[in-house]
């Protein structure tokens, strides 16, 4: 009804014909120098705002500084404490499970879970997200630790026998400096790039990427688990494929499954996947969710502490969990070097996920994040962190919304982990069985990311395949590798898209001054005489000489036959009447300097290839496909060699059937009804020195068949662009350029004779 009643406004505007000259007349356009100012006047303007920079400099670093002094005890005190414990009470059973991901003791998920999050306090710009341990990052700092540490490097020996015995202790010392090297290393990347304000590089990992990542790596992840779900022991593999020979491995020992762990497993997951579906249910009439993980680990704990299953079914528990604060410790520096590029995926995935989540809270509760703050907190959180025997971190969605649906204002509420870290040492009899299963259930939310391929079918076919890629090369060649060929591919599909655009003739949408693309819209109305030309991507080097071939294509003018015929025509009326002899039967006249020869079947261009000799007449040759002029115009290559034919040696049907190949109907558009080529450069953000050469290429080949050229629609960076790249010349002037596609139009029409169309609409015909 809205729409059936909906009125639809109009206006009016009667103004001159601007073309970029007049038009920076106009506005008054700034010189160069006045909108970039030189390098002596920045350095004036740095010392003379030295104390205000640096008080806002020093505000930006630390974000703390800002809120706290605000801070009421009366407003937020009471919504921080429920937000608090509730996250802390997520906390405790995230991070003992997430760490068996990371191939780590339990209790260094507790320590992950509190140092790095206590410095984001002080560095970050988000209110609400929860940092601490994350599936994706624990499944790659995992990769990393077996990788370095594989079991078979810390088998016990026993003299000269070799037992099948590890040495769990050694190993896991050993994986936790690796992890924690990796964490600094990654921390310190994070840092820089934020300093270096490259907080932007988060854009180029696209959502239907992250997405696809995030869902192979959940794949990893359950695969990594199914030795806690079933009980065995398969070898560990790393590199690409590794997950496929993991799960045949796995697949061989399912026989060997231990039962106990078995039943244990299930009964977990079981209970786990009833108790969320009744949280998701009451979730409208419950202020807090109910703490599903917590009720799972502390019955599982209880039941294994009571019940010995640890010594009377073999179940493997999580074993000691030392108490209070771990003493800082500097990583190995020497291990740099071969985590240097796990480093790096997991500083630009962490930062990503990061991000992503602290512009969803932001917006919606309006305050503003920034991306190289967000960059260096999140780096600092790591570096610090990897100091304490942390793994990399960044923000969970599950805890960020816990933390934001219960009230949390402030990350003060991170300072109640410290009680809950207390609490650690009570679950050293929880089976590894139980963590296990409460990461398969948390998962449950990425494996529903597999939807993502209806939908990209629906909507985009490009990002489906990028979402496909992703997943794949995630797949098949771990997380690290995986991520580079991701980047790469979707980099590429940027890249491909660029050089494959929609290129489109416009046409007027009558009564307007708008411009469609007649093959799409029924009612676009073509304007004769001009042709406007638009391209859906910016004009550069790597799609110049294909925007060349469209041109060529859409306007239906085959420049270099074009060229040919004129300048044959032009030959024709010079040499008309100066006829010294006439060619007979392949003899050439005496005049050398004559161009074409009368026969009864018409006119005939020829030209002397060979110099007269004392022993003959100069040896002529009919050119059927070229011109000797021609060749500098860059369009020749259509022309192939060999491509003549001596006149002496032509019969009169030869030669008839040439003739009809240079007719004007077998050289394309030669009906000469275009007068001027329009080029909307609206679309263009950019100009680099290949297409501003293509572009003085397209006037100058035009000029010679007598179509103008001009261009519409350029924003002013792209003037500026021109500029300093020469464009601009006497024959090439500002008058060509003008403000929109209708201006030109009206211009066109002004200038080569409007009056000589009697389809011209009337509704064309604005005041000017």
């Amino acid at each position: 009804k809205m729409d059936s009643t909906r009125r639809f406004g109009k206006y009016r505007v009667e103004r001159e014909v601007l073309d970029e000259q007049r038009l920076e007349e106009v506005t008054q356009r700034k010189a160069y120098a006045e909108t970039h100012p030189s390098l002596t006047e920045c350095l004036k303007d740095s010392f003379r705002c030295t104390v205000p920079r640096l008080k806002h400099s020093v505000m930006s670093s630390l974000p703390v500084l800002y809120w706290l002094p605000k801070y009421s005890v009366w407003d937020y005190g009471m919504p921080d404490l429920i937000s608090g414990i509730s996250v802390g009470i997520m906390h405790l059973p995230q991070g003992m499970a997430y760490a068996l991901l990371a191939s780590l003791p339990p209790v260094f998920g507790l320590y992950t879970s509190l140092y790095p999050a206590f410095i984001y306090i002080f560095f970050g710009t988000s209110r609400h997200i929860s940092i601490g341990t994350f599936t994706v990052l624990s499944i790659m700092v995992g990769s990393v630790t077996e990788r370095l540490a594989p079991d078979m490097d810390f088998l016990k020996t026993n003299g000269t026998n070799i037992t099948t015995e590890v040495d769990i202790t050694a190993r896991d010392s050993y994986r936790v400096q690796v992890a924690a090297a990796t964490t600094v290393l990654g921390g310190l990347i994070q840092v820089v790039l934020g300093l270096v304000k490259f907080g932007f590089v988060g854009t180029y990992l696209s959502e239907p990427l992250v997405r696809a990542y995030t869902t192979a790596a959940a794949a990893h992840a359950v695969v990594a688990q199914l030795k806690y779900i079933f009980g065995v022991s398969p070898t560990r593999f790393s590199g690409p494929l590794s997950l496929v020979y993991t799960l045949k491995d796995v697949c061989y020992l399912l026989p060997h499954t231990h039962l106990p762990t078995l039943v244990v497993s299930a009964v977990s997951m079981a209970f786990l996947i009833a108790a969320k579906e009744l949280n998701s249910f009451l979730r409208p009439k419950l202020p807090v969710p109910i703490p599903v993980e917590l009720i799972t680990i502390v019955a599982g704990t209880l039941i294994s502490s009571y019940s010995n299953l640890n010594s009377n079914y073999t179940i493997s528990v999580v074993g000691e969990i030392p108490s209070g604060l771990s003493s800082p410790s500097v990583p190995d520096v020497s291990l740099f070097g071969e985590v240097i590029g796990d480093a790096f995926a997991l500083a630009i995935v962490g930062y990503a996920i990061s991000i992503s989540l602290g512009k969803t809270f932001a917006l919606k509760h309006g305050y503003k994040v920034d991306s190289n703050q967000e960059l260096v907190a999140l780096g600092l959180s790591n570096t610090v962190g990897g100091f304490f025997q942390c793994y990399s971190v960044c923000p969970s969605m599950s805890r960020s919304l816990i933390q934001e649906t219960t009230g949390g204002k402030t990350q003060v509420t991170l300072v109640v982990l410290v009680t809950i870290l207390k609490l650690g040492p009570l679950f050293q009899e929880l089976p590894k069985a139980i963590l296990a299963a409460i990461v398969f259930v948390n998962l449950k939310g990425m494996f529903k990311q597999y939807s993502d391929v209806v939908t990209l079918w629906k909507r985009s076919k490009i990002d489906l395949v990028v979402w496909l890629v992703t997943w794949v090369s995630t797949l098949l060649f771990n997380l690290d590798l995986g991520l580079a060929a991701s980047i790469i591919f979707a980099l590429l599909t940027v890249i491909f898209r660029t050089q494959m655009p929609t290129y489109s003739v416009l046409g007027n949408v009558p009564g307007t001054e708008l411009y469609v693309d007649m093959e799409t819209h029924k009612e676009a109305r073509e304007i004769p005489g001009v042709t406007i030309f638009r391209s859906s991507a910016t004009v550069y080097f790597a799609n110049a000489e294909l925007y060349l071939e469209a041109l060529k294509e859409k306007s239906g003018l085959d420049i270099s036959k074009m060229i040919i015929y004129k300048r044959r025509q032009e030959a024709k009326q010079r040499h008309a009447g100066h006829w010294a002899d006439t060619c007979m039967d392949g003899d050439i006249t005496d005049n050398e300097e004559q161009g074409c020869t009368e026969r009864e079947n018409g006119t005939v261009f020829v030209i002397p290839v060979t110099p007269r000799t004392p022993d003959g007449p100069c040896r002529w040759e009919y050119l059927k496909g070229g011109d000797p002029d021609c060749t500098s115009l860059g369009w020749m290559s259509e022309l192939q060699d060999g491509d003549t034919t001596t006149l002496g040696s032509s019969s009169d049907d030869t030669l008839s059937r040439d003739l009809e190949r240079v007719s004007l109907g077998s050289l394309g558009k030669w009906t000469w009804d275009i007068h001027s080529i329009i080029i909307d450069l609206s679309t263009a953000n950019f100009i680099d020195t290949v297409a501003i050469k293509t572009v003085k290429n397209i006037f100058q080949d035009f000029s010679e068949i007598d179509v103008d050229i001009y261009l519409a629609g350029c924003q002013a960076s792209v003037v500026e662009q021109l500029e300093r790249g020469d464009f601009f010349s006497e024959s090439i002037t500002k008058r060509s350029l003008f403000a929109s596609v209708h201006d030109a139009v009206l211009y066109c029409l002004n200038h080569r004779g409007a009056t000589s169309f009697p389809r011209y609409e009337p509704s064309l015909q604005l005041c000017c």
